[in-house]
């Protein structure tokens, strides 16, 4: 049991991390680009800050439950979560290439969890 909610903060970490990235993808769209006055006062930016804090507090619990050699390489299954926004809201295309990439980071991921 102790394993599995060391996994779900994981889990959790990792789709805060993803969710913070499309806040700032948006937020960066609507300022249109690197106009930091404008930046500051974006809800998005805003939103996407506070996900991390969230995603940090998450991960210090990570780090007390899991060895780092195990926790930190689980975090590229972003890579893989951040491709159904990326496709989904902003319409960026899905290669074979990108697909195999995930194949593999999916197996990467798997051989370390066991």
């Amino acid at each position: 049991m102790e394993k599995t909610i060391s996994y779900l903060l994981l889990l959790g970490n990792i789709l805060l991390l993803v969710t913070g990235q499309v806040l700032f993808k948006i937020g960066l769209t609507r300022s249109g680009g690197l106009v930091w006055n404008k930046l500051i006062l974006s809800p998005m930016i805003i939103g996407g800050i506070g996900l991390y804090g969230l995603a940090t507090i998450l991960w210090f619990a990570v780090l007390t439950r899991l060895p780092l050699s195990v926790a930190y390489p689980m975090q590229a299954f972003a890579y893989v979560l951040a491709l159904i926004p990326a496709y989904f809201l902003f319409g960026e295309s899905i290669s074979a290439t990108k697909l195999a990439g995930v194949a593999v980071i999916l197996f990467g991921v798997y051989l370390l969890a066991r």
